[in-house]
């Protein structure tokens, strides 16, 4: 075979990568002919690579002794300014590196990117390597920084190296140096979600929130990341929960926005300011509408937060809802109570803007809201009754497949009832299905001007449970001053 070039684009001769590929075998008899043959020892490739860097990322002492007898230019970088002594810290390989600094290599070296041999053990958790470095070499200086200004500490937080961050600081690295970006072991750490790494630098003593050139906080960034042990970790140390960016933005915009339920519910019972506003105006709960998380928007709620803030459009989160066509999360809001007659920049309110988006299930939502707020109004003592006795009734004394009779009862279609019983899945499900339909039997009922209690009363009674509707009547009776409560009885 003549002796042309491996492939096009490549910029070896076939003899040269055979030598390649040899060392990279530790192929040592193969390489020693094609030596005898006049290879080029020296030859690189495309990306400046020759055969001393692929056996020293290789790990392979025989070919790369067999190379130092015909190479003594350990110090040639390839393209990513890689040469055998980093090869040999970033592969881990300590005999490799011990061998490469007995012949002479320059041990302050480093690549494109500013990374020198700490670097690499550190990101990539080689102790033993690290271990050679700092106890058997002079003048490594621990807190050196990359490009990005990272140093060792920083590089072994961000990739998790548990081990790596515990040798480091107790040799005695700098805890709380910040990088190009400001970020601090703290915040790289949390960003990742590492938090074994998080829990030793809490431990340390370092300032829990400690802003980067973004203002943000390392509760910031793990929030950010959805990393649920590290947010219980940061707040369980006593981070400050309030902590806000540059945007003005809390945790609670960031899980918001990623729909991130766990997270948001640590941040909750945390007391984080719920109604907080960044730089757009938006609240958590623009943010989880805008991106329908219907769980968070949820909690939210049950968090009472405000449904009335407005954003930058002035826009609440209802109209947001009623722009995108949002059902689910617009019926939440409905049925907490929102107010209907606030209007965005364009002076429409969420119904006009729901009409405008031909999102018609919407529309009929947002009218029969809007008149059962009125009639409401008008009768708030006898529906915060109500609602309590159709609580009550659901969820401690309605069995298991009750509430379809009840509802069948009232005419609720077949398919009215599988869309009810889609909302919620689980063993108790049945409770919130159950709920769902006493409610939005009574949005019908006080619509047609009817009375709730009369007709709640005959449906148990037709359901054969009796005793539900005469503890139904006593209650309304002992309970309300309405004569229209006590007179259906």
């Amino acid at each position: 075979m003549e002796d042309d070039l491996a492939s096009e684009d490549d910029t070896l001769l076939w003899s040269e990568k055979e030598f390649h590929d040899a060392a990279k075998r530790n192929n040592t008899e193969k390489m020693q002919e094609l030596i005898k043959k006049g290879v080029d020892v020296q030859a690189k490739n495309k990306i400046d690579r020759k055969a001393l860097h692929w056996a020293a990322g290789a790990g392979n002492e025989q070919a790369l002794r067999l190379l130092l007898d015909h190479d003594t230019e350990v110090d040639e970088r390839d393209t990513f300014g890689m040469n055998a002594l980093l090869l040999a810290s970033w592969f881990g390989h300590l005999k490799i590196l011990q061998i490469l600094v007995s012949c002479g290599a320059t041990l302050n070296c480093e690549n494109k990117d500013g990374l020198s041999m700490l670097h690499c053990a550190a990101q990539r958790g080689h102790i033993a390597v690290l271990e050679f470095i700092m106890e058997d070499l002079e003048d490594i200086c621990l807190d050196r920084v990359d490009k990005s200004g990272k140093t060792a500490l920083h590089l072994a937080a961000e990739h998790g190296q548990i081990e790596v961050v515990e040798f480091l600081i107790g040799m005695g690295c700098t805890h709380g140096l910040k990088d190009k970006e400001e970020n601090t072991v703290m915040h790289l750490a949390a960003k990742r979600g590492h938090t074994e790494v998080l829990q030793k630098m809490v431990e340390t003593g370092v300032d829990l929130d400690e802003r980067n050139i973004d203002g943000l906080t390392a509760l910031h960034l793990t929030a950010d990341g959805g990393h649920y042990d590290c947010v219980k970790l940061l707040l369980e140390s006593g981070c400050n929960v309030n902590a806000q960016t540059n945007k003005n933005m809390n945790a609670l915009h960031y899980v918001a926005q990623h729909g991130f339920d766990r997270e948001a519910s640590l941040l909750l019972e945390a007391r984080i300011n719920i109604d907080a506003v960044d730089n757009q105006h938006n609240t958590p709960l623009h943010l989880a509408v805008f991106n329908n998380y219907t769980e968070v928007v949820r909690l939210l709620i049950d968090a009472d937060c405000d449904l009335d803030l407005i954003d930058s459009r002035q826009q609440t989160a209802l109209h947001v809802a009623a722009e995108h066509g949002w059902q689910d999360t617009a019926e939440m809001m409905l049925i907490s109570g929102v107010n209907l007659n606030l209007t965005d920049k364009q002076g429409k309110t969420c119904l006009e803007v729901a009409a405008r988006g031909n999102h018609v299930i919407l529309v009929d939502m947002i009218v029969k809201a809007d008149r059962f707020y009125k009639w409401e109004k008008d009768h708030q003592p006898e529906t915060q009754h109500l609602r309590s006795v159709l609580w009550s009734l659901a969820t401690k004394h309605l069995c298991r497949g009750e509430w379809k009779i009840l509802a069948q009862h009232w005419d609720f279609s077949d398919a009215h009832i599988r869309a009810i019983e889609q909302q919620w899945t689980g063993m108790k499900s049945f409770k919130e299905h159950g709920h769902r339909m006493l409610l939005i039997w009574l949005h019908g009922v006080v619509v047609a001007g009817e009375n709730p209690i009369k007709g709640l009363y005959e449906g148990l009674v037709e359901i054969s449970r009796t005793d539900l509707a005469e503890c139904i009547r006593q209650k309304a009776n002992a309970e309300t001053s309405s004569p229209k409560m006590c007179s259906a009885m």
